[in-house]
């Protein structure tokens, strides 16, 4: 029954129809009621929604709803994705410099907590880490197994077994040294990064899988930074829910 009204909505002609950086937004306003009533029930059908990104947006938004009696600021604006139209990439990393190691004494360091291998992985999988220094390609094989959903992600292997101990990057979220790069970028992206000088060295990671930001959440726990590029990506700013008259 939702398909039928998504279908019958999107039939007629949208508030906004564009197209940014390749990517096409089409915007349809709900004003049957029937349809309104109906969309708004599958939401109560499910126990949780789990928030995939703007946490910390979510946060602020209740931090204004708590400083002010008015009802519309007990809403904020969000976009409501299934799970299977969802697609979660690789939220890589760029370090500026080696943390004063030449590359020799770095891969030798290396070497003691990873398998590594010249050029890149096959297919990309969990606990590999693909890694560009000095123009060449490495792959880094993590093989040991961690305690726990949120210790055994890609991101916090690396980032406590190589980031932190070798790199001497304590805090990624004010470390100016690290910048992070949307998983859209690909390997080309990080290339061009580190072969103009910009970054001594760059990580791309496996995508974190949506089962295990589940398991993270549902065991009461945070996400490490960084640690989920998620598209599709919507245009910020498009539409604006006003509650401060």
């Amino acid at each position: 029954q939702l398909q039928e009204i998504v279908s019958t909505i999107t039939a007629g002609d949208s508030l906004y129809d564009f197209t940014v950086d390749g990517i096409t937004h089409r915007i349809f306003k709900v004003i049957d009621r029937h349809h309104l009533l109906t969309i708004g029930s599958q939401f109560a059908r499910h126990d949780a929604l789990y928030i995939a990104d703007g946490h910390h947006r979510a946060a602020a938004a209740a931090v204004a709803a708590s400083r002010t009696d008015q009802e519309e600021a007990q809403r904020f604006l969000g976009v409501s994705f299934p799970q299977e139209q969802l697609r979660i990439l690789g939220y890589h990393r760029v370090v500026e410099d080696l943390y004063g190691q030449s590359v020799v004494d770095f891969l030798e360091r290396l070497a003691h907590r990873f398998t590594i291998a010249k050029g890149r992985a096959e297919q990309t999988k969990r606990h590999q880490i693909e890694m560009y220094l000095n123009r060449q390609w490495y792959t880094l094989s993590y093989d040991s197994e961690r305690t726990g959903t949120k210790a055994n992600l890609d991101v916090s292997i690396l980032q406590e077994e190589l980031l932190t101990p070798l790199l001497g990057i304590e805090d990624p979220r004010t470390d100016a040294r690290i910048q992070f790069v949307g998983g859209h970028k690909g390997y080309a992206g990080l290339e061009q990064i580190v072969d103009s000088g910009h970054a001594a060295v760059a990580f791309h990671l496996h995508p974190t899988s949506i089962e295990d930001l589940m398991d993270v959440a549902d065991a009461g726990e945070v996400m490490p930074p960084k640690s989920t590029w998620f598209e599709p990506k919507l245009r910020s700013g498009l539409l604006i829910h006003p509650f401060d008259s």
